[in-house]
């Protein structure tokens, strides 16, 4: 079969990069710079030259998995780089995988279904892919390694792409700076730790002229990892770290305790009105577990209107049976109180007042991370890189950590003896009135 794509220069050095003796290769860079095409071309290449191979892809979200490789890459690469062959590959929308003529497989999955990583990691593997590895886990890629095993005659292949995150992240520990992201010990075998830098610049004569002008008129942050390619340096006073949120994360699939205690917390922007353009509304749910664990079970952050985000507090109020919600009242808190009025009356509200920085608040709740009394359900990055970005002295990420105080206030509200005020609490439900340490009152909106 004849290949009809042309790839650029630093795509064939990428692809060098790919065939080399590491075991271990990441392609690190912006947004649209081909790794996923590379890669994908890279294993369907060693899926065709050892028949009867077995090979995975895995995103952390098996519907991002589907989306973005099945509906999209796969296709992509099939058409332009061998010509026919689709037509002659069997798709299997059951378990998920692409067969090819010569019985070789390649699997899709998403790391995040605990049962369905399972079946697919029952299998043992001659190729395996992490796309978009900022996203997942140290301890999900721990797991997927161990299943690198598959002899068929071809080396033995572990690759990975991402947009650069934190330099705290595991991929920048393992990769540039040759450490183990958890002992930050030296890596036993260096040279099998191999990574190249892989912008859009390097493919911009397949990108349209206005997807470079977006990149370029980017925040800062964002522009240095999405055009860039960098690693976004990390502060060493960070309150968390990803390792440690990692720790305390649940996946589908794990066995979660019956909840005492649930709340919605929101962090107002003071909008209001309809307009997106406004700072996004901070609203997260978490939940008091009867073994003594918090559990954040979403986050719910966005730009809206009153009318929007009042709704979405209260949907969430009622679909996960919650007992309160709290809002910062230091900016537009009547306003809050009102909204949740009007979206769902009677619905228990409480109004806490930042009386102490970001900082001295957050500290407290991140001690109970390191201690493992808060983890999540699930994989929230927006919300997780806010919390890597407060540090001792000062919040380092862009705009205001809506999410983060959201988070806070939330956890608060749940393990209230971290409040320095004692206040009296008028429980609507019961009528009865009970003294609690907290920041404020709370009242039924």
């Amino acid at each position: 079969m004849t290949e009809t794509l042309k790839l650029t220069d630093r795509q064939k050095e990428a692809r060098l990069l790919l065939n080399s003796d590491a075991v271990h290769c990441m392609l690190f860079g912006g947004s649209r710079s081909g790794k996923t095409f590379l890669m994908v071309r890279q294993i369907i290449t060693r899926a065709l030259k050892a028949k009867g191979s077995r090979h995975a892809a895995f995103r952390f979200r098996f519907n991002h998995a589907k989306t973005s490789l099945v509906q999209d890459t796969i296709p992509k690469v099939l058409d332009l780089c061998w010509p026919g062959l689709r037509a002659r590959t069997k798709l299997d929308k059951t378990d998920w995988y692409l067969q090819f003529p010569n019985d070789s497989i390649l699997y899709i999955g998403g790391l995040d279904d605990k049962e369905r990583t399972e079946k697919i990691l029952g299998n043992e593997f001659a190729t395996i892919y992490l796309n978009e590895c900022s996203q997942i886990p140290w301890s999900a890629r721990k797991m997927a390694v161990t299943r690198l095993a598959q002899d068929v005659g071809l080396k033995l292949k572990m690759y990975y792409d991402c947009n650069p995150p934190n330099q705290a992240h595991w991929t920048y520990q393992l990769f540039q700076k040759k450490l183990d992201p958890e002992s930050r010990s030296g890596l036993l075998h260096p040279g099998n730790f191999v990574s190249m830098q892989i912008n859009p610049l390097h493919n911009v004569e397949n990108l349209p002229d206005a997807y470079m002008q977006e990149l370029e008129g980017l925040p800062e942050r964002d522009r240095k990892r999405f055009l860039s390619g960098e690693f976004i340096p990390a502060n060493e006073n960070s309150l968390w770290s990803s390792i440690t949120i990692d720790k305390n994360r649940i996946l589908d699939g794990d066995k979660l305790p019956d909840y005492q205690r649930i709340v919605v917390a929101v962090d107002p922007s003071g909008a209001d009105d309809e307009n997106p353009d406004h700072d996004a509304i901070g609203i997260v749910i978490a939940a008091l577990g009867t073994d003594g664990v918090a559990y954040v079970l979403e986050d719910l952050t966005l730009q809206a209107g009153p009318a929007t985000w009042g709704n979405v507090a209260t949907s969430a109020f009622d679909r996960h049976a919650a007992d309160i919600i709290v809002g910062e009242d230091n900016f537009g808190g009547a306003m809050v109180h009102h909204v949740i009025k009007t979206s769902r009356k009677n619905t228990p509200y409480k109004a806490v007042k930042a009386s102490r920085g970001k900082v001295v608040r957050a500290e407290p709740i991140s001690a109970l991370y390191e201690q493992g009394k808060v983890k999540h359900v699930g994989y929230f990055p927006e919300l997780e890189d806010e919390l890597m970005s407060f540090t001792t002295t000062g919040y380092q990420g862009i705009g205001s950590p809506n999410r983060g105080d959201a988070l806070v206030w939330a956890i608060t509200e749940l393990f209230p003896g971290l409040t320095r005020a004692e206040a009296k609490e008028i429980d609507t439900k019961a009528g009865l009135t009970m003294p609690m340490q907290t920041n404020d009152g709370w009242m039924a909106a």
